[in-house]
């Protein structure tokens, strides 16, 4: 993966005129790292099969860490 490629992405959504709910000014996603890969290199570097259960994948290159967004209520 390019390490310059950010896997989160942005959006605006739309509101109309009369649209009742408060505004959300912006919406976040993750775009998953194999998208960025194209296909499997050869010697891809890998994890070792402790890491690989911790990260579950065996490839850094396909690894993306979660990191869950704090919403009001539970």
């Amino acid at each position: 993966m390019h390490p310059q490629v950010s896997e989160e992405r942005y959006y605006k959504p739309f509101r109309g005129p009369f649209d009742p709910c408060p505004p959300i000014p912006c919406r976040t996603y993750v775009v998953p790292p194999q998208l960025f890969l194209g296909f499997q290199p050869p010697n891809l570097p890998q994890f070792s099969l402790p890491e690989a259960l911790r990260f579950g994948t065996l490839w850094p290159a396909l690894f993306s860490p979660y990191s869950p967004q704090i919403r009001g209520g539970n």
